[in-house]
């Protein structure tokens, strides 16, 4: 297994306060998964160790203006849970990004994201081809849904993509187990944060020292 740093980006899905903080509108339906994976506290070490290698760290909130007006009149599925909750309204405090993981000045901000796949109304295809990035690990919310729609999309692009077992969050136990037990395996690597790191920092130390990448 091959992870370069320098070629490497961490993808955070919607760590927005409306799913992440408590008050917010979505935050009682997936605070259970939340805490029984540590999957915040997990995130924000990650991200922590992540800087520190050289991983470039690529955010990717969700935002819509007051009333939803990207949206079509009668949206379903889980775009009509976020109007039916009012979640998610540009430039209110659930839109934001929490603060344990405020972007820092180096990271890249994922624009435009209004749907489940990241690549689908963002410009992030184009940021990951023009920096060189070769390994997609990608963490957030939800686990079954954007993070899996991503994995997904990524995958059939070519990239080396990593899902991140206890860096995610569904509504319930059982779609996040059978998420990355049944069906992340189809179209990344799942791994969890300190086996991702273990590995970026092995490749590292190996191009080091000039041996090539670790096996």
């Amino acid at each position: 297994m091959q992870i370069d740093p320098k070629r490497t980006a961490i993808l955070l899905i919607e760590f927005q306060n409306d799913f992440a903080s408590e008050g917010g509108t979505l935050h009682d339906a997936v605070k259970g998964v939340m805490a029984s994976n540590n999957m915040l506290q997990n995130t924000v070490e990650l991200v922590r160790d992540a800087r520190d290698l050289g991983i470039t760290v690529i955010h990717a909130p969700i935002s819509f203006k007051s009333g939803y007006t990207e949206l079509n009149d009668t949206p379903y599925g889980i775009l009509k849970g976020v109007v039916d909750t009012q979640s998610f309204v540009k430039d209110t405090w659930g839109a934001e990004i929490v603060p344990a993981l405020h972007p820092q000045a180096d990271d890249i901000i994922a624009e435009g994201k209004r749907g489940l796949c990241v690549f689908s109304s963002t410009n992030l295809d184009f940021i990951l081809r023009s920096k060189g990035i070769e390994t997609l690990a990608v963490a957030g919310f939800l686990t079954n849904c954007c993070v899996e729609s991503t994995l997904r999309s990524g995958y059939e692009k070519g990239f080396n993509v990593i899902g991140l077992t206890d860096c995610t969050a569904a509504t319930s136990e059982i779609e996040q187990q059978v998420a990355i037990e049944k069906n992340y395996p189809m179209f990344s690597r799942p791994m969890t944060k300190n086996d991702f790191l273990d590995t970026a920092r092995g490749s590292d130390k190996a191009v080091s020292a000039g041996r090539g990448y670790a096996s």
